[in-house]
């Protein structure tokens, strides 16, 4: 099997920088999109031969070292007594917004094996069907952007409902991100006995707190998750993104790597993370629309600046948007190849 990942997600010496890019199951491949046109999100997220064959697209059309399960983080909320729908053009809409104490007191802890049978059932078959290639990442949301969905009662940009719960019932707060936390640890270990061999933790909105807000709110139950999911010897990738002014803080969170966005230099980023910490990304998910001789370049500049050091797994800074040409998407998994098998002084004259 093609272990470059799991070993850079323990810090070991690889061959080369092995590459996966989030959302790489996704809309800007022709083939996800013939199944899309047949079926709704959430049908394709519950049928588990749909999940695995989107999984498997981008491991043979883009060569990556990592699968990652197609599903959605929002799959467990139905368990927690939270419904939800994807309404077309606006996203997930929550049926029932948890926005006070009244309301968190219902709000249950999930048992995965009866709630997500489905989630399970898509990593047993990928695991078969990914014998002898590449490892399976398996994945959830963090305390906080799950909670800013359930409060919101979807996207949001200012996260007021959000944070109004926050700042105004702290007891709600703590007891709601408590509970969802506790769903996440059972959510990811489930994940794990099913078989997969790494997972990643989004905090996808997590960027609009300030450091003092997320240390006191925030990080104790990311810091939970964790923690208790050390046991299970599994790599934990903690990715979260626009987080670049509170990077300390989410490293003392947890995680064996963290998830970097582009907004910020990998090898700042590093050093602030720690050197005994694995690092993921972190290009501009925009650059994929620039000229080849572009991502060749960024795609250098990123690897002189994680400077041969193990640990580096090369990913983009966020999500692969939906128009991306997807010919970019497989040169730059070349490339990546290409460059890093590249001795440093090579690279640097590359």
């Amino acid at each position: 099997m093609n272990d470059t990942f799991l070993k850079a997600c323990r810090r070991e010496n690889t061959p080369y920088t092995p590459v996966w890019l989030m959302r790489q199951a996704g809309r800007y491949m022709a083939e996800y999109m013939e199944i899309r046109n047949k079926y709704s999100f959430l049908e394709m997220c519950k049928t588990p031969e749909l999940a695995v064959e989107v999984t498997l697209q981008p491991v043979r059309k883009l060569g990556v070292d990592a699968a990652i399960l197609f599903a959605d983080i929002l799959l467990p909320l139905e368990g927690m007594g939270i419904g939800f729908r994807f309404a077309r053009d606006e996203g997930p809409v929550i049926e029932n917004p948890v926005r006070t104490i009244v309301d968190v007191k219902k709000v249950r802890v999930i048992t995965p094996e009866e709630d997500v049978p489905y989630v399970l059932e898509a990593i047993k078959i990928l695991r078969r069907e990914l014998a002898g290639k590449v490892p399976l990442i398996g994945f959830s949301g963090a305390p906080f952007t799950l909670a800013s969905y359930i409060i919101e009662g979807g996207g949001s940009k200012n996260y007021i409902q959000c944070k109004r719960l926050m700042w105004e019932a702290p007891e709600a707060w703590h007891e709601l991100l408590g509970k969802i936390a506790e769903s996440t640890v059972r959510y990811l270990k489930a994940q794990i006995a099913a078989g997969a061999q790494a997972v990643q933790v989004f905090d996808s909105w997590v960027g609009t707190l300030s450091p003092e807000d997320y240390e006191k709110y925030v990080l104790p139950h990311s810091k939970y998750v964790f923690d208790n999911l050390k046991e299970t010897g599994v790599p934990v990738i903690h990715f979260a993104n626009n987080a670049g002014s509170m990077l300390e803080l989410v490293a003392a969170a947890g995680g064996d790597v963290i998830g970097l966005d582009w907004r910020v230099s990998l090898d700042r980023a590093w050093q602030t993370v720690g050197f005994d910490r694995g690092v993921q990304g972190n290009l501009d998910p925009v650059a994929l629309f620039a000229p080849k001789e572009v991502i060749r370049q960024k795609v250098k500049e990123i690897l002189i600046k994680a400077g041969k050091r193990p640990g580096h797994i090369f990913n983009l800074g966020h999500g692969i948007h939906k128009e991306t040409p997807v010919e970019n998407a497989q040169y730059l998994v070349e490339v990546v190849h290409e460059l890093s098998s590249l001795s440093y002084e090579q690279l640097l004259e590359a």
